[in-house]
């Protein structure tokens, strides 16, 4: 994909989109709460993607977590901009530093989800969206009631990672190079 890429070729860069442009918008509106600057950060790194295909190290990681890595690199950076621009707390009372450290663990959660088997994401959605109980999450994905709890306990244990520990460490390093 990379080499591709690199040679310009377009096919490659709706690929790239194809594969991970929900991931991006995803991560990006989680973090800023608004589709137009969601919509605005998902062209932007697609964009630095074709601009700079030589930017990916693939001894570093996946291309997968090299694109989340760019999309909360340039979410922190329009929210830095906004505050820049308000110059004062939000109206209530959050400043800047809070709603990253907020926007940084939801973001996580939702890569976290998005990573995890499909056993453990289909039980949570279950439970948690579609509110059933663990019975019901049993009944409804064919298992037995200890698998049931088994997969919402990891699931939620997986979870549980995105408040404690910060983004960067979903990223392998070396990726610091700003957008």
């Amino acid at each position: 994909m990379q080499q591709r890429l690199a040679r310009g070729e377009a096919a490659a860069l709706g690929e790239l989109y194809d594969r991970f442009a929900s991931l991006v918008h995803s991560q990006a509106h989680r973090m800023l709460d608004d589709e137009t600057a969601a919509d605005l950060v998902t062209r932007e790194v697609f964009g630095y993607v074709w601009e700079n295909p030589g930017a990916y190290d693939p001894q570093q990681g996946s291309m997968r977590s090299w694109v989340a890595r760019l999309t909360h690199r340039q979410s922190v950076r329009r929210l830095r901009e906004e505050e820049d621009r308000r110059d004062e707390a939000d109206e209530d009372g959050i400043g800047l530093e809070e709603r990253v450290h907020r926007a940084t663990a939801a973001a996580r959660a939702d890569y976290i989800v998005a990573s995890m088997p499909a056993p453990l994401r289909a039980a949570l959605e279950l439970a948690y969206i579609q509110r059933r109980d663990y019975r019901q999450t049993a009944a409804d994905l064919g298992v037995t009631e200890d698998e049931a709890r088994r997969r919402l306990r990891l699931g939620l244990q997986l979870l549980s990672t995105a408040h404690t520990r910060p983004l960067e460490g979903m990223s392998p390093p070396g990726y610091g190079r700003p957008l």
